[in-house]
């Protein structure tokens, strides 16, 4: 049964006594650290759950949102459209315009609203989960701290930026008794889903290779790898972690149980250099005299769209403390670091790479990742098989049979109720908060298909397919058997 909430402990202590008081805390548990393993523990797979639930309960389980930027804002939606089911009772964020909005909008108690994650740890438990939507580098201390305390995870990927950092989220998760669920929410998308019943009932056959493209898309690599949160790896981590950490994770679900053995991985920076400037151009889009040659300009990408009434993703990110309109962008370009020449950026990851990969039983698979495409990561994937050949354009499957050399296509239902129905990927990220949901009123961690243990996995393939491009060598994986 849920945990009922006799008294509720109202916390005024500042944002540095919480902080203080924190930090000791996290330094006595790290005096005597554990080696870190190779691999997961078995035991992982099935974690002794602090609920006891055998079924559903009746009642709305309840969750703090950590980070209430455009993850935690599209997750906790799923509170307004299953009030019954979730509900939202406390928000930690940095930012005063994101805690309102998240706040107003979920009516949570004002005692329950905390410029700092670290206050919500000195709290006694007062809710089932925490949503963690923080900053990459900010994931795994919330999330070791909050596990400790009994909260269930449901955390945005990547899990951390270093597999000693994945590797200790999991094992405190599975040591305290909490379920973990990382967001690759590509494994919870309808398509995806078919993929991986197609495959598993033979209707290609035994797989042979794996082809997957993701197109980031021009404009997107500009917003979000260029100018954005994610340009730079020291303050956020790599592009291959950062972004297709998905996708590595999609290989290794429809390889099935067979282990990636060799990696080898090539790509760079391209064009986003200081190099590529061209003559005249100003270090900021609102001056330069050459802007209206520009595909990457910042007045194309943010005023041009807000002008036609767009106020959603990318545009609703430049404003970040306020309703974005044309003033309100206007002056943030001019300030801000969305206004900033692309050739002009502190940006040092990837623009284009690809990986290659051998998996036991000779599967073997090819990724590649291109900023310089049209579409916005509509992904395309080929699965040949010995008996037939898959095809999947994120829209449709089709599968050719060699025998009768039919091609069938496949459709799924990709219909979901509210925000989640406008794009992206919020089908899938509804069928990823769903089943978290379900599975902590359940009790019952063998819902999730993003736990500690697989993702764990992905998330190492994802760090040698990087050390394999750096090191510019072919990559022997480690396992969960070495």
């Amino acid at each position: 049964m849920p945990e009922l909430i006799i008294t509720i402990i109202i916390c005024r202590l500042s944002r540095d006594v919480c902080f203080e008081a924190t930090k000791r805390k996290c330094r006595l548990s790290r005096k005597n650290p554990k080696p870190i393993p190779n691999s997961f523990p078995a035991a992982a797979q099935t974690p002794t759950l602090t609920s006891s639930s055998t079924g559903r309960e009746a009642a709305a389980k309840t969750v703090i949102v950590v980070g209430a930027g455009s993850r935690g804002e599209t997750y906790s939606d799923f509170a307004s459209i299953h009030p019954d089911r979730l509900k939202v009772v406390g928000i930690a964020d940095p930012r005063l315009f994101a805690r309102k909005k998240l706040q107003e909008r979920h009516k949570v108690l004002e005692e329950n609203v905390f410029d700092d994650w670290h206050c919500v740890a000195e709290r006694e438990k007062f809710a089932d989960a925490v949503f963690i939507c923080t900053p990459d580098r900010l994931h795994k201390e919330p999330a070791v701290v909050l596990a400790r305390k009994g909260y269930h995870i449901l955390l945005e990927k990547p899990m951390a930026v270093t597999l000693e950092d994945c590797t200790e989220i999991a094992e405190t998760c599975n040591q305290s008794g909490v379920m973990l669920t990382v967001c690759h929410v590509l494994r919870y998308d309808p398509y995806i889903r078919k993929i991986k019943v197609l495959i598993d009932s033979g209707a290609i056959g035994d797989v042979i290779h794996i082809q997957h493209f993701e197109p980031v898309g021009f404009y997107h690599f500009a917003h979000s790898f260029v100018r954005g949160n994610w340009r730079n790896e020291a303050e956020s981590s790599f592009a291959l972690l950062a972004k297709s950490c998905h996708d590595l994770d999609l290989i290794c679900h429809w390889a099935g149980g067979r282990r990636c053995i060799k990696v080898s991985s090539f790509g760079s920076l391209s064009h986003f250099r200081k190099e590529n400037k061209p003559s005249g151009a100003a270090s900021r889009c609102l001056d330069c005299s050459v802007e209206t040659d520009c595909a990457y300009s910042a007045k194309k990408i943010y005023l041009d769209r807000v002008r036609k009434g767009w106020v959603s993703w990318p545009v609703s990110v430049v404003c970040g403390s306020s309703v974005p309109d044309i003033e309100s962008v206007t002056e943030a370009l001019k300030s801000g670091p969305y206004g900033r020449c692309v050739y002009e950026c502190d940006n040092d990851v990837c623009s284009n790479q690809v990986v290659n990969m051998e998996f036991e039983g000779g599967l073997t698979a090819t990724f590649s990742m291109v900023a310089f495409t049209e579409e916005v990561c509509l992904r395309k994937t080929s699965i040949h098989g010995s008996k037939g050949e898959l095809t999947y354009n994120s829209h449709e499957i089709k599968v050719f049979d060699f025998l009768t050399q039919v091609s069938t296509t496949h459709t799924v239902d990709v219909n979901v109720p509210g925000s989640f129905s406008k794009g992206g990927h919020g089908v899938a990220d509804y069928h990823l908060v769903d089943t978290f949901i379900s599975a902590v009123a359940n009790g019952d961690p063998m819902l999730v298909q993003s736990g500690p243990k697989e993702t764990l996995a992905s998330h190492r393939l994802v760090f040698e397919a990087e050390r394999s491009r750096l090191e510019n060598r072919v990559v022997m994986c480690v396992t969960d058997h070495d």
